[in-house]
């Protein structure tokens, strides 16, 4: 409250009151503070003489546990410094056997005998430096790079915190982060929030895996207690610009690869939906049971959007279920400029959506129970114990950094952080599109942000196509590839795909990166391949 005219007498002494309060408690955590920062503050210490030991919860182990901390927070806090200093390579790179002989004091061999905390200082520093700085803004290799600040303090908290997700009663704030937050989740996705379920797994290829189980269950329940002999044979469809993590499932849960149909895909990488359907009714003439269709809302080479309308009309027609994964191009229903490139996938009954590390959203999921974790007889809630749900026992807390993240960000944040790289895309595609020195593997502006090219050096450029050619463009992104890993200045991608020879993948995922970084790996791949 604040003082105003209209105030009572009795408002004001209130207010006033409750000013004098704060006053106090503000004096009483100055002190408090003041105590902990004598307490804590950094000093001397030799740790060439101080074991794990010495460490709390050893009887007099506060003063140098605090005092270590502060050490490795310290190469902490440098390295996220060096991180983004444009100064700095992106890697200091040594092949195997080097880092396995050992390098200055760093060594890679385990040891009976327990070694200081000098030397594990050492370790700690090391581990970082000759580790490749993912969250530079020049590193374009993955899909997930950058080091998000508020996610990083999430990661922190959560690794402090060492719980796990499978029940309330361990995990009472973390459990109701991910609920609240998955809720969102399926509300952005278009769901009404009493229809569904979710999870977060340990990354996208398990809830693949989760979305292929909730279709098997759903159609035939006795799988689960019968096994696969119980049911007829089944076939899965999916692009053949698809994540490997389909093809993975099939093995792993009994269908077998060779019952995972690959759908043909047009020049851009999108599934043809006439592909679909006639490989549907090939499978029905054969004997099979067509199961389950995957469409991919942003492919991890050229970040192609499969019709998501399209196929969903056919899964209907036949009865099908139908899975997205958005794990790359789900971000984009975040994006009211972009967010159409996945209309229709409110239609679907299980999506797959990423958010860096944190993956997973699915409808529902076969069910096991284990009695001595989930007991029915608790004094809470047990609808909140969400380990039935995982088909692993412990979940690790991937929730926090997120849901801390979308607290500090806003959606309207993840919107324009999301826009921003798609503007970058687009900056280096009409850059590079009519230069003789580049030459685009698809025709069209890149519907995501990733940007698929050659570089043709002077030697090739004027050659015509022959298979001479296309082996020498074949070597030529390796080449430069690893003339930048050995200078460490920038990483970028690349691969071939079908019968197109080796090409550059650039993804640009890192909200640091700015239209100089581009120019940056541009000039480097011409400086690097110009005598090729």
């Amino acid at each position: 409250g604040f003082l105003q005219r209209t105030n009572s007498l009795e408002d004001k002494s209130r207010i006033v009151s409750s000013l004098k309060e704060r006053q106090s408690s503000k004096s009483l955590l100055a002190c408090e503070n003041s105590e902990k920062e004598s307490r804590f503050r950094r000093t001397e210490t030799d740790f060439s003489n101080l074991y794990a030991r010495d460490l709390l919860p050893s009887k007099n182990g506060e003063e140098q546990t605090m005092q270590f901390l502060l050490e490795v927070v310290d190469i902490l806090l440098n390295y996220v410094r060096k991180t983004f200093d444009r100064s700095t390579k992106v890697l200091d790179f040594h092949h195997p056997h080097q880092l396995l002989e050992g390098m200055e004091g760093f060594n890679l061999e385990l040891s009976d005998n327990p070694e200081s905390l000098e030397q594990i200082l050492v370790d700690c520093r090391d581990t970082l430096k000759y580790g490749v700085r993912t969250g530079h803004p020049r590193f374009f290799n993955q899909l997930s790079t950058g080091l998000d600040i508020i996610g990083l303090a999430g990661e922190w908290l959560t690794s402090t915190a060492n719980t796990n997700m499978f029940t309330y009663e361990i995990a009472p704030v973390f459990v109701l982060m991910e609920q609240i937050t998955l809720r969102k989740m399926r509300e952005i996705i278009g769901w009404s929030n009493k229809d569904g379920d979710g999870i977060f797994s340990p990354g996208g290829a398990i809830s693949n895996m989760y979305s292929i189980m909730a279709a098997r269950y759903k159609y035939f329940p006795e799988v689960k207690t019968k096994g696969m002999a119980a049911v007829p044979k089944l076939v899965l469809f999916t692009s053949e610009h698809s994540h490997y993590s389909i093809k993975k499932a099939g093995a792993a849960l009994g269908f077998g690869t060779d019952n995972v149909i690959l759908i043909k895909c047009n020049e851009r990488g999108k599934i043809i939906p006439a592909d679909l359907e006639a490989k549907i009714l090939e499978a029905k003439e054969k004997g099979y049971v067509p199961l389950f269709v995957n469409a991919t809302a942003g492919t991890t080479v050229y970040g192609a959007f499969d019709p998501i309308q399209e196929i969903a009309d056919i899964c209907e027609k036949y009865n099908l279920w139908l899975h997205v994964d958005a794990a790359w191009g789900g971000g984009l229903l975040m994006s009211r400029k972009h967010r159409h490139k996945l209309n229709g996938i409110e239609r679907y009954y299980t999506v797959l959506l990423c958010n860096t590390v944190l993956k997973g959203i699915l409808q529902g999921c076969n069910q096991m129970c284990a009695g001595y974790l989930f007991q029915p007889d608790k004094q809470y809630d047990v609808s909140y114990d969400t380990g039935d749900k995982a088909i692993q026992c412990g979940r690790h807390v991937d929730i926090f950094k997120f849901w801390l993240m979308w607290k500090a960000k806003g959606t309207v944040g993840f919107e324009n952080q999301i826009n921003k790289c798609l503007e970058l895309a687009e900056y280096l595609y009409t850059k590079i599109k009519n230069r003789e020195e580049f030459e685009m593997v698809f025709e069209g502006q890149p519907e995501h942000t990733n940007v698929c090219f050659w570089y043709i050096p002077p030697s090739l450029r004027g050659m015509p196509d022959s298979d001479e050619r296309r082996e020498k463009l074949h070597r030529v992104a390796p080449k430069i590839k690893a003339l930048m890993m050995e200078s460490g200045t920038t990483m970028v991608g690349y691969q071939p795909q079908g019968d197109k020879v080796n090409f550059f993948r650039m993804v640009i995922s890192n909200p640091a990166a700015t239209k100089s970084d581009i120019d940056f790996l541009i000039e480097e791949i011409e400086r690097l391949g110009q005598e090729l």
